[in-house]
């Protein structure tokens, strides 16, 4: 059979397509032949650059697989590839198919947990935690390697043991720094107080001595003198007893210099002390306060129902109270409020040691203001003598040290309880009494009878006897009616009595929590004319304002000629009010 020439022309073009389209299938197996190759190359390269990274990078790293084990479901993970910064960061070598609960089976529930929470959520995490069982401190990042289904996570960390350990030493330093520096500052107050007190006993030590000496020689000279004089009298010869008046005269007022340097110095009295009903008593000066504070002091007194008695010497607590008053009116110069309340106290062990007394049962009676309070530094020198925030020639510092040694030699206590602004209370604890109390039936009291017809009565405010006794002398050799009282308080009742008093003599320190300046401003309210020479043996007399007097006052100082002492009364009482 033959082949037409239409059929060979169809099949040299159908071999000739053939052949084309070989070609071109050649053409794209070179291609994909050298694509291939490039693309292994490729990944050779990109293989050998992860694991020279991975070989060289500081940080630790490695890559752990979870699978299912004796705690449940991917609770255990083996370590599938490390570098070798692992073991020079975790402390571990050839980690490389070691399991987790192999390595740290104390520890493997808080990393699989960590870890575990990465690979189910695929959220990356950075933590700081010890890995306890090397010692290490390390700082990790952690990130899922997907897909989720291979079971991996990723994780590079760092040691910063070294660095923590700074970081826990330096907390504890700050921790620590507050107390040490307290601790530091409390040393040096304690040393400072001990060498204040030592300075003080030695200068005390120094002072009394001194003081002995010089009295001892004085006093040598005026016993001296005495005997002489009343020999010379026995014997009738008194041509030379000028001399032996001058030596004791001189001794005398030598002596009276040497008082002006125990002005640091307090006194301790004696107390009566006598079973006591403390509402009964605060009750009965509570007018005499009200007077003394002022109308722009408001007094409120609160005594308690059942209130145990306390032995105590009456009058001594009732100069402690004006005087607790008092501070408390000038806390508050645009007046205010003083309360006064009493309460019985029952202190157990705890509470007594805060107060520095026994336990046991004991009644306060507490002077409450609302002034400008105290600051702890004032509260810490409150009791100290001639301590004072007063301005000067308004207050000695005196007051609150006899009242403090008042309550303590009663077997009390007083506690300041005190805030800038917001008013002060001073409790006074005073030891139960247990047995019936007597009420005071005798008061102070004054010969306040008659006046001398041709003289003036003169009030004489001195604690010591024998200047009393001396004044009254001088007063009745002049015409003058005298009226004696020891301390301010007694003073002040006499005052405020309906005694007709032309002139007041005080003495500027006195007892009773009154001193002389203080009592003359209390007579000055009720009797706004009244003369006042004040008598003081003071080295100085800032007490009475330094020299700046209100009108009719006059000072006169210790020792003092007893005809200047009745010139000064004559001139004061030559046109004194009648009150």
């Amino acid at each position: 059979m033959s082949v037409s020439p239409i059929e060979t022309e169809e099949l040299q073009r159908r071999i000739a397509a053939l052949e084309a389209e070989n070609a071109r299938l050649s053409a794209l197996a070179a291609a994909d032949n050298s694509e291939l190759e490039r693309a292994e190359t490729a990944l050779a390269d990109s293989e050998q650059r992860y694991r020279t990274l991975f070989n060289s990078i500081d940080e630790g790293f490695c890559i752990i697989e979870f699978f299912d084990g004796p705690h449940g479901p991917l609770s255990d993970y083996v370590h599938i590839e490390a570098n070798p910064a692992y073991e020079l960061h975790a402390g571990i070598p050839n980690v490389v198919g070691q399991k987790l609960r192999e390595m740290v089976p104390d520890e493997a529930d808080g990393w699989a947990e960590l870890y575990g929470g990465v690979l189910r959520t695929g959220v990356p995490i950075r933590f700081e935690r010890e890995l306890v069982a090397t010692g290490r401190y390390l700082e990790l990042a952690a990130f899922r390697i997907e897909p989720a289904s291979r079971r991996q996570v990723a994780v590079l960390f760092q040691d910063i043991t070294a660095r923590k350990r700074a970081e826990t030493a330096l907390q504890n330093l700050n921790e620590t720094l507050e107390i040490r520096i307290a601790e530091a500052i409390a040393e040096r107050k304690q040393a400072e107080e001990a060498l204040r007190q030592s300075q003080k006993m030695e200068a005390v030590g120094q002072l009394t001595g001194g003081i002995a000496h010089d009295f001892n020689n004085l006093l040598t000279g005026i016993i001296g003198s005495l005997e002489l004089l009343e020999t010379r009298l026995r014997q009738g010869r008194t041509s030379e007893l000028h001399r032996y008046v001058a030596v004791a005269q001189g001794a005398s007022k030598r002596a009276a210099a040497l008082t002006h340097r125990l002005l640091a110095f307090s006194r301790r009295q004696t107390l009566d002390a006598k079973p006591t009903d403390v509402n009964r008593l605060v009750m009965g000066i509570e007018e005499l306060i009200r007077r003394t504070v002022g109308p722009q002091i408001t007094l409120e007194v609160v005594t308690a129902v059942g209130l145990w008695p306390t032995l105590i010497d009456a009058s001594q607590l009732e100069s402690a109270l004006l005087n607790l008053c008092i501070n408390a009116r000038d806390a508050m110069p645009e007046g205010g409020r003083i309360t006064i309340e009493t309460a019985n106290k029952w202190l157990d062990e705890r509470t007594a040691k805060e107060r520095d007394l026994p336990p046991g049962q004991y009644l306060s009676v507490c002077v409450t203001d609302t002034g400008t309070g105290m600051t702890p530094d004032v509260i810490a020198r409150a009791f100290d003598p001639f301590f004072t925030t007063k301005p000067l020639g308004q207050g000695t510092g005196l007051g609150l040290s006899m009242v403090y040694g008042f309550v303590r030699q009663s077997g009390g206590q007083v506690r300041i309880y005190s805030e800038v602004g917001s008013g002060t209370t001073m409790c006074l604890y005073l030891p139960r009494h247990y047995g019936n109390t007597d009420e005071a039936a005798a008061r102070t009291s004054s010969n306040t009878g008659a006046r001398d017809r041709t003289g003036k009565t003169v009030l004489v405010v001195d604690d010591e006897p024998s200047v009393r006794m001396l004044v009254t002398e001088v007063l009745e050799e002049h015409g003058y009616s005298g009226i004696e009282a020891s301390d301010g308080p007694s003073g002040l009742r006499i005052l405020e009595s309906d005694a007709t008093i032309d002139l007041l003599i005080t003495d500027v320190g006195l007892p009773g929590g009154l001193n002389g300046r203080q009592l003359a401003d209390a007579a000055r309210v009720t009797r706004p004319g009244l003369k006042v020479l004040f008598i003081t043996g003071y080295a100085e007399n800032a007490i009475i304002g330094n020299g700046q007097l209100a009108p009719g006052m006059r000072v006169l100082t210790k020792p003092f000629v007893m005809t200047t002492l009745a010139e000064r009364i004559a001139e004061m009482t030559a046109d004194a009010p009648k009150k």
